[in-house]
């Protein structure tokens, strides 16, 4: 697949449409904010057309005519797909695990819990960054749909705790849509279970209400911690879908799509 620019993509309504919760906001997100790449296989009238951002795909169209190399450079990454593509991904990769999920939309407001002592929550600003870009590198992933922690933190779509400058927790709108804003929030290890999270998603759940928008949440239906935060903080689910981790590719792109941009 080759990489297209947004002003050559075509009618976006029949491949992503617009107003549905989750990961649907991929796509709007990209599109919105331009942190992301629109990848399609042929330059016109394509078959399949794929957004990704950060570690995510979203995969439209029809993968009957994909050449063998066509998806390999979605190898490491989270992409959620028709079932058609299923036996495409699986001739990709060396595996493709399913990966059970949940999707909750935001129904019942909650109250900012008071934060302990030495601690700040609020709404991220510009003069933040420093502070995003000192997380652990593990933690690293809640800026990348921004573009960085210079992104995230000038977009207005972030609150975080900090005590002493450093950033004890962190939530986002992750993908921002038109009507929803799909939310992601992640806390040091050492100080959890002091209901940071939950402080820094009320404060950002309010700020999408006032907005016009709902928030959402995804995860996985393994994480227990995560269904629990998503309930208490007023999210209740919608429902399931699956999307796929894939492994290494089994073929490697051609050398000349890596760089290829239609203008």
């Amino acid at each position: 697949m080759i990489e297209i620019a947004p002003q050559q993509l075509p009618a976006l309504s029949r491949w992503f449409p617009a107003g549905s919760p989750g990961p649907a906001t991929l796509a709007e997100h990209v599109l919105a904010t331009g942190h992301g790449q629109w990848w399609a296989d042929h330059r016109d009238r394509p078959r399949v057309l794929a957004v990704s951002c950060a570690d995510h795909v979203l995969l439209r169209g029809d993968p009957s005519r994909l050449a063998p190399d066509a998806l390999a450079r979605f190898a490491g990454r989270y992409v959620e797909a028709p079932a058609r593509f299923g036996p495409y991904l699986a001739s990709a990769f060396d595996r493709v695990v399913p990966w059970e999920r949940m999707l909750y939309v935001h129904q019942v407001p909650a109250p900012l819990p008071r934060a302990p002592r030495g601690v700040t929550v609020r709404r991220l600003t510009r003069e933040d960054a420093p502070a995003l870009a000192a997380l652990h590198p593990e933690n690293a992933w809640i800026h990348t749909s921004w573009g960085g922690p210079g992104g995230l933190a000038a977009s207005g779509y972030g609150w975080a705790a900090f005590a002493k400058g450093a950033v004890l927790s962190v939530a986002c709108g992750y993908f921002r849509g038109g009507s929803y804003e799909d939310i992601a929030v992640v806390t040091v290890p050492d100080r959890r279970r002091e209901r940071l999270a939950l402080a820094c998603v009320s404060g950002l759940t309010a700020d999408v209400r006032a907005r016009g928008r709902t928030a959402s949440w995804c995860c996985s239906r393994d994480n227990r911690p995560s269904r629990l935060l998503g309930w208490t903080a007023g999210f209740r689910l919608t429902r399931e879908y699956v999307h796929h981790v894939t492994g290494r590719a089994r073929v490697t792109a051609r050398a000349g799509d890596a760089t290829a941009v239609l203008t």
